[in-house]
C-alpha cells in the first residue's frame, strides 16, 4: 500500500536517527501529520493510539512484543498485526495509515520500547491542541467520585484552569503515598501525602543528629 502525504510527512519527520529522547518526537511527528491531514482523521488517530495502549496494558502477549526488542523481523511483522487488529476495534474500521507508518517505523528503527511515551506526548499534544487541562489526582486508593467532583470545582478556581476551554480530572492510584494526595497539573504539582510528610520528617531528624 502507497503511503499518503501525511504518512509521508511522518516518515520524512523521524528519519532513523536515534536518540534518547526520541519518544517526543515521535509524538509530535504523529500528531502534526494527523491535524495536518483533518481533525477527524486526528480524531480517529487518537482513537486508534488510545485503543492500543489499553491493549497492550491489559495483555501480556502485546506488551512482551513492544517491550522485546530482540524479535526477528517475521515475529515484528506478526506482532504489528495483532495491533492494528486491536486497533480497528470491534468495528473493525481500517487502521489509518498513520497508525501504521507509525508502528512500521517503530518496529524497524528498534523503538517499540518507545510506545507507551509516544502515545502520552500524542495524548498532551491533542489536549493542549483542545484547550484541555488535565489534573492528575494521585492517592493510596481510587478516590470516591464526590471528592474529584469536589477537588475539580476548586481547581476550576485556579488562573490555569481559567486559562482553559475544558479541566479533564483523573484519579491516579499509587499506594506508595501512604495516603493523602498529590495533584499535578500544568507546571505544577502540589504534594500533600502522607509519604512526603514522612520524608520530610525523616530529613529533619537526619539534621538534627
Amino acid at each position: 500500500m502507497q503511503a499518503s502525504n501525511s504518512s509521508r510527512l511522518l516518515a520524512n519527520s523521524l528519519g532513523r536517527r536515534a536518540a534518547s529522547t526520541i519518544a517526543p518526537k515521535y509524538s509530535q511527528a504523529v500528531f502534526s501529520a494527523a491535524l495536518a491531514k483533518s481533525p477527524a482523521t486526528l480524531a480517529k488517530v487518537e482513537a486508534e493510539l488510545n485503543a492500543l495502549s489499553g491493549a497492550i496494558k491489559a495483555s501480556p502477549q502485546l506488551d512482551s512484543f513492544v517491550t522485546n526488542p530482540t524479535l526477528s523481523a517475521k515475529d515484528r511483522a506478526s506482532g504489528l498485526a495483532a495491533l492494528y487488529a486491536k486497533a480497528e476495534g470491534p468495528r473493525k474500521e481500517p487502521v489509518s495509515d498513520i497508525t501504521k507508518n507509525l508502528f512500521s517505523l517503530l518496529s524497524e528503527n528498534g523503538r517499540l520500547t518507545e510506545t507507551q511515551g509516544i502515545i502520552e506526548g500524542f495524548n498532551e499534544l491533542v489536549s493542549k491542541h483542545k484547550g484541555e487541562l488535565k489534573v492528575v489526582v494521585s492517592s493510596a486508593t481510587p478516590l470516591p467520585a464526590a471528592t474529584l467532583s469536589r477537588l475539580e470545582t476548586t481547581l476550576k478556581q485556579s488562573q490555569a484552569a481559567q486559562k482553559a476551554k475544558t479541566l479533564k480530572v483523573t484519579n491516579k492510584v499509587n499506594p506508595s503515598l501512604l495516603g493523602g494526595l498529590v495533584v499535578d497539573f500544568g507546571d505544577k504539582t502540589i504534594d500533600l501525602s502522607v509519604s512526603s510528610r514522612v520524608s520530610k520528617l525523616n530529613n529533619l531528624l537526619q539534621e538534627s543528629v
